[in-house]
């Protein structure tokens, strides 16, 4: 391993660490609100390490769904990580074995994905794995903590924290989607959808599961749909 790369990876993933401990803090707590043990839950971000996979089959979880819905859950919303590991396999240096690439590609992440793919050079398994180690376990130590914080922290407190991951994907979400229609789009009617879902009967008779499946899907494909992105090889215009 070169030590200089792990070093530098390590670096650059500093903000990602802070982030993560936060996020998988409040993740613990939702945990083990819904009676999940703080080393299960800790397992479930060791092995997952996606934030919304994981807020998304808790509440699946809680709900007693079954197994396809479970499963069909993680693909819609975790499909991008899969795209994400392809495009960066591209940017790995000729040190990449085909084992190190599935090590990489287990921990690959929004974040990860993006610091690395900024990188002008190519990047070496060295500097994904200083890249990628602490994220990780930030992840899994900050829903550890959380887990056991939530034993200990008042109810208005961890009540408060509960509800911190929608804050944070609202603080991602709303800077591109005042700039970019289709993202403003896929918004409005994933939301539209989702209380749709929650108010109207029948459909409020559908599991939680699909009902997450049904949404992310109607409102991509309309926003892919309506807003397509251009193809700069054919020239075309938006």
């Amino acid at each position: 391993m070169d030590r200089k790369d792990f070093i530098n990876g390590a670096k650059d993933s500093i903000a990602i660490v802070v982030g993560y401990f936060s996020v998988s803090f409040t993740f613990g707590i939702a945990a083990a609100r819904a009676g999940i043990s703080p080393l299960t839950a800790t397992l479930m971000s060791l092995t997952n390490v996606t934030s919304a996979g994981q807020f998304a089959g808790l509440n699946l979880i809680v709900a007693q769904s079954s197994y396809i819905e479970m499963i069909l859950t993680q693909l819609v919303i975790n499909l991008r990580y899969a795209l994400m590991s392809l495009s960066l396999s591209q940017r790995l240096d000729s040190g990449a074995t085909t084992p190190k690439r599935m090590l990489i590609a287990f921990a690959n992440t929004d974040e990860i994905f993006a610091v690395s793919s900024v990188k002008p050079e190519r990047v070496s398994p060295s500097y994904m794995a200083g890249l990628e180690i602490f994220p990780v376990i930030s992840w899994a130590s900050g829903t550890l903590f959380g887990a056991i914080a939530n034993g200990l922290l008042p109810v208005s407190v961890s009540s408060a924290l509960g509800i911190a991951l929608y804050g944070m994907f609202v603080a991602i979400v709303m800077p591109v989607a005042r700039v970019r229609r289709n993202v403003t789009f896929a918004v409005i009617i994933g939301a539209a959808l989702s209380a749709a879902f929650y108010y109207l009967p029948v459909l409020n008779s559908v599991s939680a599961g699909f009902r997450i499946i049904i949404c992310t899907i109607a409102a991509s494909a309309l926003a892919a749909w309506l807003f397509p992105v251009p193809d700069p090889n054919r020239g075309d215009q938006e």
